[in-house]
């Protein structure tokens, strides 16, 4: 395949069914709403880190709104093949957005490997314990989130690198 078809292909992927793109955004909301209740239910249950249910329930409400912005027809190019005003934005705020996530995240690494492993009982560690259930959660999300990003970044290099092969073989 071309360099160019497959850029063509990314910036306009063949059309699917709107019922399979509903439930596929159900699926990735599902980790965001279960973040914004356990963040909520054990608000106050991690006084050995009290930011790490702040951090859980923050990550859910802006990952929410991160797939709510998806779904905004902002993101469609005018007749002429340029953007429209309304898109730009839309562009920003995702920009703007996902980079508040990553730097969160770095942030929320802090609070919840910094106490690993923490003091679970409460009745033995008084007030420098932490819920099992939140921060396990925690811990889990953000490790699954970090294997992710480690993941897409291997898969976007052995693209391009790809590319480059195919590219030169061309030439």
């Amino acid at each position: 395949m071309d360099p160019k078809q497959m850029w063509s292909y990314v910036k306009s992927p063949p059309t699917t069914n709107t019922a399979c793109l509903v439930i596929t955004k159900l699926l990735f909301l599902a980790l965001p709403i279960a973040q914004i209740t356990i963040g909520a239910v054990y608000l106050q249950d991690c006084p050995q880190q009290r930011y790490i249910p702040v951090y859980v329930l923050v990550c859910g409400v802006f990952s929410v709104f991160l797939a709510l912005l998806s779904c905004l027809p902002c993101a469609r190019e005018t007749e002429e093949g340029g953007q429209n005003a309304l898109s730009c934005i839309c562009n920003v705020w995702n920009a703007l957005v996902s980079t508040f996530l990553v730097c969160w995240m770095i942030c929320g690494s802090v609070w919840i490997y910094s106490i690993y492993p923490p003091k679970y009982n409460q009745t033995v560690a008084g007030d420098l314990y932490c819920n099992k259930t939140l921060y396990l959660f925690a811990f889990w999300t953000t490790t699954v989130g970090y294997i992710m990003l480690g993941l897409t970044l291997l898969l976007g290099c052995c693209v391009c690198i790809c590319a480059c092969i195919c590219g030169s073989a061309q030439n």
